[in-house]
Protein backbone atom coordinates (compact mmCIF):
# COMPACT_ATOMS: atom_id res chain seq x y z
CA UNK A 1 0.00 0.00 0.00
CA UNK A 2 0.77 3.82 -0.29
CA UNK A 3 2.29 5.44 2.82
CA UNK A 4 0.64 9.24 2.37
CA UNK A 5 3.42 10.65 4.93
CA UNK A 6 6.00 12.93 3.61
CA UNK A 7 8.35 11.49 5.87
CA UNK A 8 11.15 9.88 4.14
CA UNK A 9 10.51 6.83 6.96
CA UNK A 10 7.42 6.34 6.18
CA UNK A 11 7.24 5.95 2.23
CA UNK A 12 7.44 2.25 1.36
CA UNK A 13 7.83 2.05 -2.09
CA UNK A 14 4.61 0.68 -4.34
CA UNK A 15 7.02 -1.60 -6.29
CA UNK A 16 10.96 -2.13 -6.03
CA UNK A 17 10.94 0.96 -8.98
CA UNK A 18 8.90 3.43 -7.53
CA UNK A 19 7.79 5.57 -4.77
CA UNK A 20 4.94 8.39 -4.23
CA UNK A 21 4.49 11.22 -1.79
CA UNK A 22 1.25 13.15 -0.96
CA UNK A 23 0.99 16.85 -0.05
CA UNK A 24 -2.10 17.55 1.61
CA UNK A 25 -4.14 20.81 1.66
CA UNK A 26 -3.02 21.81 5.19
CA UNK A 27 0.46 20.98 3.99
CA UNK A 28 0.51 23.34 1.16
CA UNK A 29 -0.69 26.13 3.46
CA UNK A 30 2.21 25.42 6.03
CA UNK A 31 4.68 25.44 2.71
CA UNK A 32 3.65 29.20 1.93
CA UNK A 33 0.94 28.34 -0.30
CA UNK A 34 1.83 27.44 -4.44
CA UNK A 35 5.58 29.08 -4.73
CA UNK A 36 6.60 27.05 -0.96
CA UNK A 37 4.83 23.73 -2.61
CA UNK A 38 6.90 24.05 -6.20
CA UNK A 39 10.14 24.50 -4.02
CA UNK A 40 9.47 21.01 -1.56
CA UNK A 41 8.92 19.22 -5.21
CA UNK A 42 11.86 20.77 -6.64
CA UNK A 43 13.82 19.10 -3.42
CA UNK A 44 12.58 15.59 -4.30
CA UNK A 45 15.24 15.41 -7.26
CA UNK A 46 18.74 16.48 -7.60
CA UNK A 47 19.54 19.30 -9.45
CA UNK A 48 22.27 20.93 -11.18
CA UNK A 49 24.42 21.68 -8.60
CA UNK A 50 24.96 18.50 -7.52
CA UNK A 51 27.07 17.44 -9.99
CA UNK A 52 29.26 20.44 -10.72
CA UNK A 53 32.34 19.78 -9.42
CA UNK A 54 32.53 16.33 -11.24
CA UNK A 55 31.63 18.46 -14.62
CA UNK A 56 34.51 20.78 -14.31
CA UNK A 57 37.16 18.82 -14.15
CA UNK A 58 35.76 16.75 -17.42
CA UNK A 59 35.50 20.26 -18.99
CA UNK A 60 38.86 20.93 -18.11
CA UNK A 61 40.80 17.52 -18.98
CA UNK A 62 39.08 17.58 -22.56
CA UNK A 63 40.39 21.30 -22.46
CA UNK A 64 43.78 20.37 -22.18
CA UNK A 65 43.99 16.92 -23.14
CA UNK A 66 41.34 17.13 -26.39
CA UNK A 67 40.72 13.57 -27.85
CA UNK A 68 42.71 11.36 -24.94
CA UNK A 69 40.68 12.42 -22.32
CA UNK A 70 37.80 12.03 -24.29
CA UNK A 71 38.32 8.74 -24.78
CA UNK A 72 39.40 8.12 -21.30
CA UNK A 73 36.03 9.06 -19.99
CA UNK A 74 34.52 7.26 -22.73
CA UNK A 75 36.42 3.80 -21.98
CA UNK A 76 35.42 4.47 -18.22
CA UNK A 77 31.43 5.80 -18.34
CA UNK A 78 30.68 3.91 -21.50
CA UNK A 79 32.04 1.00 -22.80
CA UNK A 80 32.62 -0.67 -19.52
CA UNK A 81 36.44 -0.41 -20.20
CA UNK A 82 36.86 -1.76 -23.13
CA UNK A 83 38.79 0.28 -26.08
CA UNK A 84 36.65 2.65 -27.43
CA UNK A 85 36.05 2.96 -31.51
CA UNK A 86 37.10 5.90 -33.02
CA UNK A 87 34.98 8.60 -32.56
CA UNK A 88 33.50 9.55 -35.91
CA UNK A 89 30.86 7.02 -37.42
CA UNK A 90 31.81 6.25 -41.00
CA UNK A 91 29.40 6.71 -43.93
CA UNK A 92 29.44 3.02 -44.65
CA UNK A 93 28.10 2.36 -41.02
CA UNK A 94 25.78 4.92 -41.46
CA UNK A 95 24.23 3.46 -44.95
CA UNK A 96 24.08 -0.14 -43.04
CA UNK A 97 22.19 1.02 -40.22
CA UNK A 98 19.21 2.53 -42.34
CA UNK A 99 19.02 -0.77 -43.87
CA UNK A 100 17.79 -2.62 -40.31
CA UNK A 101 15.08 -0.02 -39.72
CA UNK A 102 11.68 -1.33 -39.74
CA UNK A 103 9.08 -0.32 -42.15
CA UNK A 104 6.64 0.57 -39.30
CA UNK A 105 9.17 2.77 -37.45
CA UNK A 106 10.57 4.46 -40.88
CA UNK A 107 6.80 5.12 -41.40
CA UNK A 108 6.52 6.65 -37.95
CA UNK A 109 9.71 8.74 -38.36
CA UNK A 110 8.79 10.61 -41.71
CA UNK A 111 5.45 11.52 -39.86
CA UNK A 112 7.54 12.66 -36.81
CA UNK A 113 9.92 14.97 -39.43
CA UNK A 114 7.00 16.60 -41.27
CA UNK A 115 5.39 17.55 -38.03
CA UNK A 116 8.19 18.98 -36.21
CA UNK A 117 9.49 20.45 -39.82
CA UNK A 118 6.42 22.19 -40.09
CA UNK A 119 6.64 23.49 -36.74
CA UNK A 120 9.94 24.67 -36.68
CA UNK A 121 9.46 26.36 -40.19
CA UNK A 122 6.52 28.64 -38.68
CA UNK A 123 9.41 30.15 -36.10
CA UNK A 124 11.32 31.39 -38.92
CA UNK A 125 11.33 35.14 -39.99
CA UNK A 126 12.02 36.64 -42.96
CA UNK A 127 14.27 40.22 -42.53
CA UNK A 128 11.94 43.20 -41.27
CA UNK A 129 12.83 46.75 -42.38
CA UNK A 130 12.18 49.68 -40.12
CA UNK A 131 12.59 53.18 -41.01
CA UNK A 132 12.98 55.57 -38.11
CA UNK A 133 11.63 59.51 -37.52
CA UNK A 134 14.92 60.85 -37.69
CA UNK A 135 15.72 59.31 -41.18
CA UNK A 136 18.22 56.37 -40.30
CA UNK A 137 16.68 52.97 -41.84
CA UNK A 138 17.59 49.35 -39.43
CA UNK A 139 16.61 45.81 -40.95
CA UNK A 140 16.30 43.23 -38.52
CA UNK A 141 18.16 40.34 -39.95
CA UNK A 142 17.92 36.84 -38.65
CA UNK A 143 20.97 34.26 -40.11
CA UNK A 144 21.43 30.83 -39.16
CA UNK A 145 24.59 30.08 -37.14
CA UNK A 146 27.31 27.82 -39.75
CA UNK A 147 26.90 24.84 -37.53
CA UNK A 148 25.09 22.97 -34.57
CA UNK A 149 25.34 19.34 -32.70
CA UNK A 150 22.36 17.89 -31.21
CA UNK A 151 23.10 15.20 -28.23
CA UNK A 152 21.05 11.93 -27.95
CA UNK A 153 21.02 10.62 -24.68
CA UNK A 154 22.15 6.88 -23.94
CA UNK A 155 20.49 5.19 -21.46
CA UNK A 156 18.36 1.79 -21.12
CA UNK A 157 16.97 2.29 -25.18
CA UNK A 158 17.56 4.05 -28.24
CA UNK A 159 16.10 7.49 -28.74
CA UNK A 160 15.22 8.24 -32.29
CA UNK A 161 13.35 10.77 -31.71
CA UNK A 162 15.52 13.22 -30.52
CA UNK A 163 17.31 12.62 -33.81
CA UNK A 164 14.62 14.54 -35.43
CA UNK A 165 13.43 16.88 -32.90
CA UNK A 166 17.52 18.64 -33.03
CA UNK A 167 18.04 17.76 -36.70
CA UNK A 168 14.65 18.82 -38.64
CA UNK A 169 14.68 21.71 -36.11
CA UNK A 170 18.02 22.74 -36.75
CA UNK A 171 17.61 21.96 -40.60
CA UNK A 172 14.54 24.07 -40.60
CA UNK A 173 16.49 26.79 -39.36
CA UNK A 174 18.53 27.22 -42.50
CA UNK A 175 21.68 24.85 -40.61
CA UNK A 176 23.78 23.13 -43.13
CA UNK A 177 26.50 21.49 -41.02
CA UNK A 178 24.54 19.90 -38.37
CA UNK A 179 26.18 16.59 -36.49
CA UNK A 180 24.97 14.62 -33.77
CA UNK A 181 26.80 12.83 -30.74
CA UNK A 182 25.47 9.49 -28.76
CA UNK A 183 26.97 7.48 -25.88
CA UNK A 184 28.11 3.95 -27.14
CA UNK A 185 27.35 0.85 -25.20
CA UNK A 186 29.61 -1.30 -23.76
CA UNK A 187 30.38 -3.03 -27.49
CA UNK A 188 31.65 0.46 -28.39
CA UNK A 189 28.83 1.05 -30.63
CA UNK A 190 25.78 3.31 -31.29
CA UNK A 191 22.84 1.79 -31.23
CA UNK A 192 21.73 1.11 -34.93
CA UNK A 193 18.51 3.21 -34.45
CA UNK A 194 19.85 6.24 -33.66
CA UNK A 195 22.55 5.78 -36.55
CA UNK A 196 19.84 4.57 -39.24
CA UNK A 197 17.75 7.65 -38.00
CA UNK A 198 20.65 10.23 -38.23
CA UNK A 199 21.17 8.54 -42.08
CA UNK A 200 17.05 9.07 -42.78
CA UNK A 201 17.68 12.82 -41.57
CA UNK A 202 20.13 13.91 -43.54
CA UNK A 203 23.07 13.77 -41.10
CA UNK A 204 26.95 12.59 -42.24
CA UNK A 205 28.64 13.49 -39.40
CA UNK A 206 27.72 11.15 -36.02
CA UNK A 207 30.08 11.05 -33.01
CA UNK A 208 30.57 7.59 -30.76
CA UNK A 209 30.93 9.78 -27.45
CA UNK A 210 28.52 11.07 -24.56
CA UNK A 211 28.36 12.73 -21.17
CA UNK A 212 29.55 15.79 -20.14
CA UNK A 213 33.11 15.21 -22.36
CA UNK A 214 30.71 15.09 -25.72
CA UNK A 215 30.00 18.61 -24.56
CA UNK A 216 33.31 20.32 -24.32
CA UNK A 217 34.51 18.04 -26.96
CA UNK A 218 31.63 19.54 -29.28
CA UNK A 219 32.59 23.18 -27.52
CA UNK A 220 36.33 23.45 -28.06
CA UNK A 221 36.79 20.76 -30.87
CA UNK A 222 39.44 17.70 -30.48
CA UNK A 223 41.30 16.22 -33.58
CA UNK A 224 38.28 14.73 -35.24
CA UNK A 225 35.96 16.13 -33.56
CA UNK A 226 34.73 19.70 -35.79
CA UNK A 227 34.14 22.52 -33.10
CA UNK A 228 30.29 23.95 -33.30
CA UNK A 229 28.71 27.65 -32.60
CA UNK A 230 25.45 25.41 -30.87
CA UNK A 231 25.12 22.37 -28.93
CA UNK A 232 21.24 21.61 -28.35
CA UNK A 233 19.77 17.88 -27.07
CA UNK A 234 18.13 16.51 -23.45
CA UNK A 235 20.54 14.65 -20.95
CA UNK A 236 21.21 13.79 -17.42
CA UNK A 237 22.07 16.30 -15.12
CA UNK A 238 26.11 16.24 -16.37
CA UNK A 239 25.23 16.39 -19.91
CA UNK A 240 23.20 19.93 -18.70
CA UNK A 241 25.36 21.13 -16.12
CA UNK A 242 28.19 20.96 -18.98
CA UNK A 243 26.43 22.72 -21.41
CA UNK A 244 25.65 25.42 -18.56
CA UNK A 245 29.15 25.93 -18.01
CA UNK A 246 30.25 26.46 -21.46
CA UNK A 247 27.22 28.31 -22.59
CA UNK A 248 30.10 31.10 -22.81
CA UNK A 249 31.68 29.04 -25.06
CA UNK A 250 29.26 27.49 -27.24
CA UNK A 251 25.61 28.22 -27.19
CA UNK A 252 22.96 26.04 -25.71
CA UNK A 253 18.84 25.61 -26.18
CA UNK A 254 19.14 25.60 -22.26
CA UNK A 255 18.48 23.30 -18.99
CA UNK A 256 17.23 19.90 -20.92
CA UNK A 257 17.98 17.36 -17.82
CA UNK A 258 16.38 15.32 -16.34
CA UNK A 259 12.04 14.92 -16.98
CA UNK A 260 9.53 16.56 -15.28
CA UNK A 261 5.80 16.39 -15.77
CA UNK A 262 2.76 18.11 -13.92
CA UNK A 263 -1.01 16.73 -14.31
CA UNK A 264 -3.43 19.14 -13.29
CA UNK A 265 -6.67 16.97 -12.50
CA UNK A 266 -10.09 18.52 -12.09
CA UNK A 267 -12.60 17.40 -8.94
CA UNK A 268 -15.26 15.47 -11.13
CA UNK A 269 -12.57 13.17 -12.61
CA UNK A 270 -14.21 9.64 -13.96
CA UNK A 271 -12.29 6.28 -13.92
CA UNK A 272 -11.36 6.62 -17.45
CA UNK A 273 -9.56 9.73 -17.05
CA UNK A 274 -8.03 8.93 -13.89
CA UNK A 275 -6.51 5.90 -15.53
CA UNK A 276 -5.54 8.12 -18.57
CA UNK A 277 -3.49 10.02 -16.25
CA UNK A 278 -2.04 7.73 -14.37
CA UNK A 279 -1.01 5.90 -17.64
CA UNK A 280 0.81 9.41 -18.50
CA UNK A 281 2.53 9.61 -15.18
CA UNK A 282 3.80 6.13 -15.15
CA UNK A 283 5.00 6.74 -18.55
CA UNK A 284 7.20 10.06 -17.91
CA UNK A 285 8.51 7.83 -14.87
CA UNK A 286 10.06 5.85 -17.85
CA UNK A 287 12.63 8.42 -18.14
CA UNK A 288 13.98 6.68 -15.10
CA UNK A 289 16.42 8.36 -12.27
CA UNK A 290 15.93 12.43 -11.41
CA UNK A 291 12.19 12.43 -13.30
CA UNK A 292 9.53 13.92 -11.19
CA UNK A 293 6.10 13.25 -12.01
CA UNK A 294 3.22 15.08 -10.03
CA UNK A 295 -0.75 14.87 -10.40
CA UNK A 296 -2.44 18.02 -8.70
CA UNK A 297 -6.08 18.13 -7.64
CA UNK A 298 -8.59 19.94 -5.49
CA UNK A 299 -9.72 18.33 -2.32
CA UNK A 300 -11.82 15.41 -2.33
CA UNK A 301 -11.99 11.90 -3.64
CA UNK A 302 -9.54 12.03 -6.69
CA UNK A 303 -5.87 12.16 -4.97
CA UNK A 304 -6.98 8.81 -2.98
CA UNK A 305 -8.67 7.15 -6.60
CA UNK A 306 -5.90 8.36 -8.57
CA UNK A 307 -3.05 6.54 -6.03
CA UNK A 308 -5.13 3.34 -5.82
CA UNK A 309 -5.39 3.19 -10.12
CA UNK A 310 -1.58 4.00 -9.87
CA UNK A 311 -0.59 1.17 -7.36
CA UNK A 312 -2.50 -1.15 -10.00
CA UNK A 313 -1.05 -0.10 -12.99
CA UNK A 314 2.52 -0.30 -12.07
CA UNK A 315 2.76 -3.61 -11.16
CA UNK A 316 2.74 -4.87 -14.48
CA UNK A 317 4.69 -2.07 -16.05
CA UNK A 318 8.61 -2.49 -14.94
CA UNK A 319 9.67 0.37 -17.02
CA UNK A 320 8.54 3.46 -14.59
CA UNK A 321 11.92 3.37 -13.27
CA UNK A 322 13.28 5.24 -10.15
CA UNK A 323 11.17 8.83 -10.48
CA UNK A 324 10.27 10.81 -8.11
CA UNK A 325 6.10 10.75 -7.74
CA UNK A 326 3.72 13.01 -5.76
CA UNK A 327 -0.01 14.27 -5.75
CA UNK A 328 -0.42 17.22 -4.13
CA UNK A 329 -4.11 18.42 -3.06
CA UNK A 330 -5.21 21.69 -3.70
CA UNK A 331 -8.32 24.17 -2.64
CA UNK A 332 -9.59 25.07 -5.93
CA UNK A 333 -8.25 25.15 -9.53
CA UNK A 334 -6.93 28.52 -9.49
CA UNK A 335 -4.69 27.50 -6.69
CA UNK A 336 -3.70 24.27 -9.07
CA UNK A 337 -2.76 26.69 -12.35
CA UNK A 338 -1.34 29.08 -9.55
CA UNK A 339 0.97 25.96 -8.78
CA UNK A 340 1.59 25.15 -12.33
CA UNK A 341 3.24 28.48 -12.84
CA UNK A 342 5.11 28.67 -9.91
CA UNK A 343 6.57 25.17 -10.57
CA UNK A 344 6.94 25.74 -14.06
CA UNK A 345 7.05 21.75 -15.22
CA UNK A 346 8.54 20.86 -18.54
CA UNK A 347 5.32 19.36 -19.56
CA UNK A 348 1.86 20.41 -18.06
CA UNK A 349 -1.41 18.41 -19.17
CA UNK A 350 -4.94 20.07 -18.02
CA UNK A 351 -7.71 17.37 -17.54
CA UNK A 352 -11.44 18.09 -16.69
CA UNK A 353 -13.46 21.49 -17.96
CA UNK A 354 -12.44 23.53 -14.90
CA UNK A 355 -8.76 23.26 -15.34
CA UNK A 356 -8.81 22.92 -19.51
CA UNK A 357 -10.89 26.74 -19.28
CA UNK A 358 -7.87 27.88 -16.95
CA UNK A 359 -5.57 27.17 -20.15
CA UNK A 360 -5.25 30.89 -21.01
CA UNK A 361 -4.04 31.82 -17.57
CA UNK A 362 -0.92 29.00 -17.75
CA UNK A 363 2.33 31.28 -18.21
CA UNK A 364 5.02 28.83 -17.27
CA UNK A 365 5.16 25.44 -19.03
CA UNK A 366 7.57 24.15 -21.43
CA UNK A 367 4.57 22.41 -23.50
CA UNK A 368 1.20 22.34 -22.60
CA UNK A 369 -1.10 19.83 -23.49
CA UNK A 370 -5.20 20.60 -23.02
CA UNK A 371 -7.74 17.49 -22.81
CA UNK A 372 -8.09 14.53 -21.73
CA UNK A 373 -6.55 13.08 -25.51
CA UNK A 374 -3.50 15.13 -25.63
CA UNK A 375 -1.26 12.80 -24.00
CA UNK A 376 2.23 13.90 -23.62
CA UNK A 377 3.54 11.08 -25.06
CA UNK A 378 2.09 12.44 -28.34
CA UNK A 379 4.57 15.88 -28.18
CA UNK A 380 7.48 13.19 -27.21
CA UNK A 381 7.25 11.55 -30.66
CA UNK A 382 4.37 12.90 -33.89
CA UNK A 383 2.23 16.17 -32.05
CA UNK A 384 5.05 18.05 -33.62
CA UNK A 385 5.73 20.10 -30.97
CA UNK A 386 9.48 19.71 -29.91
CA UNK A 387 10.08 17.46 -26.74
CA UNK A 388 13.64 19.21 -26.18
CA UNK A 389 12.08 21.38 -23.40
CA UNK A 390 13.47 23.74 -20.56
CA UNK A 391 13.55 21.45 -16.97
CA UNK A 392 14.57 22.11 -13.27
CA UNK A 393 11.54 25.22 -13.45
CA UNK A 394 13.67 26.42 -16.21
CA UNK A 395 10.35 27.49 -18.37
CA UNK A 396 9.66 30.32 -16.04
CA UNK A 397 12.25 32.16 -18.59
CA UNK A 398 13.00 29.42 -21.17
CA UNK A 399 11.00 27.91 -24.09
CA UNK A 400 11.33 24.41 -25.96
CA UNK A 401 13.75 23.91 -28.59
CA UNK A 402 13.02 25.73 -31.67
CA UNK A 403 14.24 27.73 -35.10
CA UNK A 404 15.30 30.13 -32.80
CA UNK A 405 17.84 28.37 -31.09
CA UNK A 406 19.66 28.13 -34.17
CA UNK A 407 19.33 31.05 -35.61
CA UNK A 408 20.58 34.89 -34.73
CA UNK A 409 19.59 38.61 -34.71
CA UNK A 410 21.66 41.19 -36.24
CA UNK A 411 20.86 44.83 -36.93
CA UNK A 412 21.77 45.96 -40.49
CA UNK A 413 22.12 49.98 -39.60
CA UNK A 414 22.28 52.41 -42.40
CA UNK A 415 22.20 56.07 -40.75
CA UNK A 416 22.21 58.21 -44.01
CA UNK A 417 21.16 61.73 -43.92
CA UNK A 418 19.74 61.09 -40.07
CA UNK A 419 23.06 61.76 -38.88
CA UNK A 420 22.53 65.35 -38.03
CA UNK A 421 19.39 64.86 -35.91
CA UNK A 422 21.07 61.92 -33.98
CA UNK A 423 24.27 63.57 -33.64
CA UNK A 424 22.40 66.02 -31.95
CA UNK A 425 21.04 63.55 -29.69
CA UNK A 426 24.10 60.96 -29.20
CA UNK A 427 26.90 63.40 -28.49
CA UNK A 428 25.77 64.73 -25.06
CA UNK A 429 25.05 60.94 -23.82
CA UNK A 430 28.45 60.10 -25.05
CA UNK A 431 29.99 63.04 -23.44
CA UNK A 432 28.16 62.54 -20.04
CA UNK A 433 29.72 59.12 -20.19
CA UNK A 434 32.93 60.43 -20.55
CA UNK A 435 33.61 58.90 -24.20
CA UNK A 436 34.69 62.15 -25.40
CA UNK A 437 35.86 60.56 -28.93
CA UNK A 438 32.39 59.03 -29.38
CA UNK A 439 30.59 62.20 -29.79
CA UNK A 440 33.73 63.24 -31.99
CA UNK A 441 33.16 60.26 -34.09
CA UNK A 442 29.30 61.06 -34.69
CA UNK A 443 29.94 64.89 -35.17
CA UNK A 444 32.67 64.05 -37.79
CA UNK A 445 29.98 63.03 -40.27
CA UNK A 446 28.52 66.23 -39.26
CA UNK A 447 31.07 68.21 -40.34
CA UNK A 448 31.88 66.18 -43.68
CA UNK A 449 28.18 66.89 -44.89
CA UNK A 450 27.15 69.88 -43.18
CA UNK A 451 23.28 69.66 -45.34
CA UNK A 452 22.78 67.82 -42.60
Amino acid sequence: MICWSTSAACRPRVSPEMQIERVGAEQVARLGGPAGVASHLRSLVPGGDSVEGAVREILDRVRTEGEDAVRDYTRRFDTAGNDPKPLLVTAEELDDAIRLLPLELVAGLQVAIANVALLAQAGVSEDVPVDLPQGQRITLREVPVASAAVYVPGGRAPYPSTVVMGVVTARAAGVLDVSVCSPPGADGQIDPVILGVCRLCGVERVYRMGGAQAIAALAYGTESVERVDVVVGPGNLYVQEAKRLLSATVGIDGFAGPSDLLVLLGAQAGPDELRLVALDMLAQGEHGEGSLVVAVSPQGRVSGELAAVLEDLVVDRPTVGDAAFALVEVSDAREAVALANAFAPEHLQLIGEEMEALAPVVTAAGCLFVGPASATAFGDYVAGSNHVLPTGGAARFASMLSARHFRRRMAEVRIGDAAGKLTAAGAPIARSEGFEVHAESMEARVRENPAQ
